[in-house]
């Protein structure tokens, strides 16, 4: 295995879901005033089911929530950046998975590549949020449909990114949130391995394993 790819939301950044208390006290809201759970407690977020039921797309969920908390603090946002911009824009790094930030770190001291292969990285946090991410110096390529108009799990997504780190699919270990889509990963020829937002460690670990870099491997 040559390289690992990441998702961004929810895989490296902790999701909006999990920074609720920063977000409320980044907007001036009473805290447990944001309610929605997404993952953490689909029983209790009907939309977020529908994203599991693939009845709804991340990108109109997140419309959805950007809206609504608009209407809550008196903003007038039109893009899903301007929401992620207030409640994040004073300290992106603090949204950074410490997991994420040791895996990657493993990853580069063993000389394989690394990608970020994203449906909305520029789109919901803003181009300027990623120039102020040192992480994403440490990778290879950065593949996202805010510009290139593929999203997964389009095969072509997988391709794009493989072509930007010059590996092929079967050389890759693809990380992301989304069954649907690892399902592309897999079909396009990637290992994929799940990463539950509830359980980043284990998920990181599974990658690093994949890519045969289990505890005490030589790199």
């Amino acid at each position: 295995m040559q390289a690992l790819i990441l998702d961004f939301g929810g895989v490296i950044s902790r999701t909006m879901f999990e920074t609720h208390p920063m977000t409320e006290a980044a907007l001036g809201l009473p805290a447990g005033t944001l309610r929605w759970q997404g993952p953490f407690d689909p029983a209790a977020d009907p939309l977020w089911r529908d994203v599991l039921a693939e009845k709804l797309t991340e990108r109109d969920y997140w419309w959805y929530r950007t809206q609504e908390v608009a209407k809550l603090v008196g903003a007038d946002w039109t893009e899903m950046s301007d929401f992620v911009r207030a409640a994040r824009g004073t300290a992106p790094e603090a949204t950074i998975r410490p997991e994420a930030l040791a895996a990657i770190a493993r990853v580069k001291a063993a000389g394989r590549k690394l990608a970020v292969l994203s449906n909305e990285l520029d789109l919901f946090y803003g181009e300027t949020f990623r120039e102020r991410l040192a992480v994403l110096d440490d990778f290879d390529a950065i593949v996202d449909a805010t510009h290139t108009g593929i999203l997964k799990p389009d095969p072509l997504a997988y391709e794009l990114c493989c072509a930007a780190l010059g590996v092929v699919p079967g050389n890759c270990v693809f990380l992301d949130d989304q069954p649907r889509n690892l399902r592309g990963a897999e079909a396009a020829g990637m290992t994929a391995v799940p990463f539950d937002v509830r359980a980043p460690d284990a998920s990181f670990a599974a990658a690093l394993r994949a890519l045969g870099l289990h505890e005490g491997a030589r790199a």
